[in-house]
């Protein structure tokens, strides 16, 4: 898990420390939570639990201590207003004394417990919204739900369906959210994200000889029609289907939107050989050995969104690079599946910070561009096919793939292939060659380089297929926003240190806003 740190102060040394004033009369003294406590040992004491099961016991016992922990907090809730000492005056953010001060201003919170009401000195000024400080001591959202309810529905949001995490809100609370209002709560979580990882201090150093590895993808996501990029909501609109239930070869639907996705980590070097990655099957007595194990990764970072582009997501994972090795010092590769636009991005940035960056295709993306060939010369059912797979593969990972396209052309011509395989051969045979510059193996496999994209495989399908993929979901932009950076957050290991985060930037959003110099008054 990743720890951070964050300059300013805590949360705690921010609050308000107003101490306990004399009132008349007796302070609230916790009855209603007493009495709670009380009926609950009576009712544990009688007839009708002793006739329960251990099961019903325990749903009822839950709701019970649940109103009792609701009613400790409401009786903590009025103490606290029983004890807000009143100020001589308060200045807002618009410069205006706030000197006329009012009791008994309530305002009602529902809780991972229930319901509560908070009463608080309200500071007036005619023609001036109130001020409340006592709201800033308790860090008080402006939504009627805690931040309790806020972070759980952002975990629940983030793991499955908005649907899903309604449910599983109210069998862990007793509160009913609808949809929308998870959906919404999720949102307000993510604010921060940005912020969050823009702040942090430059991560330990690595160590010594470990690789650092950059790689990016994309992977579309269904959404609304409001929300697909302007490409592809105009194709969508000039759609014109030959059939009406169903789609005919070459149509699209044009609903997805491509989230980006990136990904850093370190690994250490394990260098192989052509053989150590696709064994033959020549060798160990016509068994195939098993491939070395290749770079292992490890402290991977992740990010993904749907409303930045490539570039930006790019950039995002150069600025995580450069956090962990600002001064360069380290072995950077960059692992793509050969897509252009990528490349050339990676490039471009590479080049605007001054950092020289290996960039490795993917093997997995060149071999299904091999065994497209071998389709045109071979059935579908012959082993043959394999083997000369297996046999180019071996020819590109010793640095040959240009003349392993030329084999492919050669051949080509040799079978008098008809139009449509010619086409799939040139295909792969471009491929390759276009690629060659990327396809430098000999160099990655004895420096210990990756040459899988594994990582960014198995990020995009995590944080974007499991949850994104639901079937029948519609995304909103904010919504998919939301979620992706949750997700992100949590496969981070992050998510604990950035709600800590989170709560000091509403802080200061909701309350220090209000006051002159963003200071919040408290009582001397």
């Amino acid at each position: 898990m990743s720890t951070h740190s964050f300059g300013g102060a805590s949360l705690q040394t921010i609050r308000h420390a107003s101490t306990i004033q004399a009132r008349p009369g007796q302070p609230p003294s916790f009855a209603g939570a007493r009495d709670c406590f009380e009926s609950t040992v009576h009712w544990l004491e009688g007839e009708e639990a002793r006739a329960l099961s251990h099961s019903e016991l325990e749903a009822q016992l839950a709701d019970k201590g649940r109103e009792m922990l609701r009613r400790l907090l409401q009786d903590h809730l009025d103490l606290r207003a029983w004890c807000e000492p009143r100020l001589e005056e308060v200045v807002g953010a618009d410069g205006a004394v706030r000197s006329r001060v009012e009791t008994g201003h309530g305002r009602g919170l529902l809780t991972v417990f229930g319901e509560v009401k908070a009463s608080r000195l309200a500071y007036r000024r005619p023609g001036q919204v109130n001020l409340y400080p006592a709201d800033a001591a308790l860090n008080m959202p402006i939504e009627s739900q805690s931040h309790g309810l806020r972070r759980l529905a952002a975990l629940e949001a983030s793991r499955g369906s908005f649907e899903g995490g309604h449910d599983a809100i109210e069998r862990a609370t007793g509160q009913r959210l609808g949809k929308r209002q998870v959906e919404e709560l999720a949102q307000l979580t993510a604010a921060d994200f940005d912020a969050f990882y823009a702040e942090r201090k430059p991560a330990a150093a690595g160590a010594d000889g470990d690789l650092l590895v950059l790689s990016c993808d994309g992977k579309g996501i269904v959404m609304r029609p409001e929300a697909l990029r302007p490409a592809t909501a105009e194709a969508a609109a000039q759609a014109d289907p030959k059939f009406q239930t169903r789609l005919s070869p070459g149509e699209k639907r044009n609903r997805k939107r491509v989230a980006e996705v990136g990904a850093v980590y370190d690994a250490a070097p394990a260098p192989r050989t052509p053989v150590d990655v696709l064994a033959s099957s020549s060798q160990q007595g016509g068994r195939r050995a098993r491939p070395a194990p290749g770079p292992v990764a490890k402290s991977k970072w992740l990010v993904a969104s749907v409303t930045e582009d490539a570039a930006q997501v790019v950039r995002r994972v150069f600025e995580e690079a450069e956090r962990r090795d600002p001064e360069h010092r380290r072995t950077w590769v960059a692992l793509v599946d050969g897509n252009n636009h990528q490349i050339e991005r990676i490039k471009a940035e590479a080049r605007s910070r001054g950092v020289e960056v290996a960039i490795v295709v993917d093997l997995i993306h060149v071999l299904e561009y091999v065994w497209k060939a071998a389709r045109c010369f071979y059935k579908e059912d012959d082993p043959a096919a394999e083997s000369w797979v297996l046999d180019k593969a071996l020819e590109v990972l010793d640095g040959e793939a240009d003349g392993v396209a030329e084999d492919i052309r050669r051949q080509a011509d040799r079978d008098r292939l008809d139009a449509a395989k010619r086409r799939a051969a040139e295909q792969a045979a471009d491929y390759l060659a276009h690629k060659a510059p990327y396809l430098d193996y000999p160099t990655a496999l004895a420096h210990g380089w990756p040459i899988a994209t594994g990582v960014i495989e198995g990020a995009c399908r995590h944080l974007v297929k499991d949850r994104m993929d639901i079937t029948g979901a519609r995304w909103g932009l904010a919504g998919a926003e939301a979620v992706l950076k949750l997700r992100a957050l949590v496969s981070n290991g992050d998510f604990d240190t950035y709600w800590r985060y989170h709560l000091l930037r509403e802080h200061q959003r909701v309350h220090a806003t209000r006051y002159a110099g963003r200071v919040i008054p408290r009582a001397a």
